[in-house]
Parts: structure tokens; C-alpha cells; sequence
């Protein structure tokens, strides 16, 4: 097995065990791995039923290997049962000048091939995920449609329930007239409505003590609403948390496709998404 370097890149030359002939194997060094080689090498010799490389110490070379990590020091190829022993040659250093030059040519290659590939990837990426969407869209269609009849639910309860506050306030008031007025007098009713005021007083410091908030209208109907709407879910077997992973996946989806579209159509880089906590 010899190995010599014509035109800047090294050609190996060695014996092909079937046909019993030289064949020359020319391979680039920055792009070929190890496993490409011997590929090529056995399906040059249908012959061939084993090829792998070792280090002059008897470890195995990973295919994953470059050849131009490969060819820096000398190694071993077996092919089937015989082991050659190759020591590349020695490659002339290039001059500093030539090296930078060598070095622009790839990166301008790099930049390159990434102007005629990136266009073709948005749009494969798009499709991905248009498609993620779509199954998203899908998984929440049945959810939504509970979720609407729980909420349709819970907000009647609700709502039923703020009337019966305003009835029982009402008909209290009504009642606090008609003794005064009519079967008692107001220095009789006084010390009552003056109790009856102590404890709402006491009622609202309770809701603050067991819940840690104001008793705000709002707030208290929202929190009475929220208190119909899980205990519906659970007999109805809604899963919130299903739900609510669903619909974050689909926000990031459509907030992915977002970014990706807008370079799509302007032809610029893509922007980095950057994962959210």
C-alpha cells in the first residue's frame, strides 16, 4: 500500500486481493472519513469481505474518523486477513501567504454552500412545522370543544350564584326595614343591624385569612368560578394539564414558524429562537 500526493490531494494505491491487481483510491482528506474509504475500497472488490484500519499500537481507527487525521501518522489497513503497513509521506507545509489563502477558499466554500442550502432547509423546516400544527390543532380540537361546554357551565353556576348574593342582600335588607319600621323600633333593630355588620366584617377578614386576598367582587367571582370550573373537569375527566402543555407547544409552533417565515420571504439569515423557560 502506497500512498502519494498528486495535485494536493493523496492517492492510495494498493492491491486488490480478488483481482489481483493495483487500484488507486483518490480521496479528500477534509470531507472523507474512514468508513468511506473502506466502503469504497470493497465495493471496488466484491472480494472484500472485511476492511479496517488500526494504529501502529493495534487500535482500532473509529470510522468516524477523517482521513486527514488519518494520513498524519502511520497505520495498519487489513483486508481480510492480510495487514499492510502504511507510513504516509511526508506533506510539504505550505507557506503562511498560501495557507490563509487556502483558508479564505474554504471559508468562502462554507459560505457558499450554506447561501444554496439554507433556502432549501427554511422550507423543509416550514413543512415540519406546518405539519406539527396541524397535529396540534388536531390533539386540541375535542379539548376545546369540553373546555367550552365546562366553561359554559361553570360561568351559569357562577352567575347563578352572584343572583342568589343579591336576593339574600335584598331580601335582608327588606327584612331589616320591615322590623324596624313596622314590629320593632331603630333603638330595638340598632344593636342587630350593628352585629349584622360586625359579622360581615369578620366573614371578609375569614375569606382573607383562608385565601390571602382582598375580598375584591372580582376577584371572588373569578376564584368561584375557577373552584366550578375544576371541580366540572374532573367529573368530565378534562385533563388541565394536557391541555395547557398543548397549547404552549402550539404558541412556540406558530411563534417558531413566525421567525422562520420572516427571513423565508427576505432572504436573511434565519433568527436564533432561543428556548424559553
Amino acid at each position: 500500500v502506497t500512498i502519494s500526493y498528486r495535485h494536493g490531494l493523496p492517492v492510495i494505491t494498493l492491491m486488490l486481493p480478488t483481482r489481483s491487481e493495483r487500484c488507486q483510491f483518490t480521496v479528500k482528506p477534509a470531507l472523507t472519513t474512514v468508513a468511506a474509504f473502506l466502503q469504497d475500497v470493497q465495493r471496488e472488490d466484491k472480494g472484500i469481505e472485511r476492511a479496517e484500519v488500526f494504529t501502529t499500537d493495534g487500535s482500532k481507527v473509529s470510522d468516524a474518523t477523517l482521513m486527514e487525521v488519518l494520513l498524519m501518522n502511520d497505520f495498519k489497513l487489513v483486508i481480510n486477513n492480510t495487514a499492510y503497513s502504511v507510513s504516509p509521506p511526508v506533506k510539504e507545509k505550505l507557506s503562511s501567504e498560501h495557507a490563509t489563502e487556502m483558508e479564505d477558499i474554504k471559508s468562502l466554500v462554507h459560505r457558499l454552500f450554506v447561501a444554496l442550502h439554507l433556502e432549501d432547509h427554511q422550507i423543509r423546516k416550514e413543512r415540519e412545522l406546518l405539519q406539527k400544527l396541524d397535529r396540534l390543532k388536531e390533539e386540541l380540537l375535542p379539548l376545546e370543544q369540553m373546555k367550552a361546554r365546562i366553561m359554559d357551565s361553570a360561568d351559569a353556576k357562577t352567575s347563578r350564584l352572584l343572583w342568589i348574593g343579591l336576593a339574600l342582600m335584598s331580601t335582608q335588607g327588606g327584612a331589616l326595614a320591615w322590623l324596624t319600621w313596622w314590629v320593632y323600633s331603630w333603638d330595638i333593630m340598632e344593636p342587630v343591624t350593628y352585629f349584622i355588620t360586625y359579622g360581615s366584617a369578620m366573614a371578609f377578614y375569614a375569606y382573607f385569612v383562608l385565601t390571602k386576598q382582598d375580598y375584591i367582587y372580582t376577584d371572588a367571582k373569578d376564584r368561584q368560578f375557577l373552584h366550578y370550573f375544576y371541580r366540572k373537569s374532573k367529573q368530565q375527566h378534562f385533563n388541565v394539564e394536557r391541555y395547557n402543555k398543548l397549547k404552549e407547544d402550539l404558541a412556540k409552533a406558530e411563534e417558531s414558524l413566525r421567525r422562520l417565515r420572516q427571513p423565508l420571504h427576505l432572504r436573511l439569515p434565519i433568527e436564533e429562537i432561543s428556548d424559553k423557560d
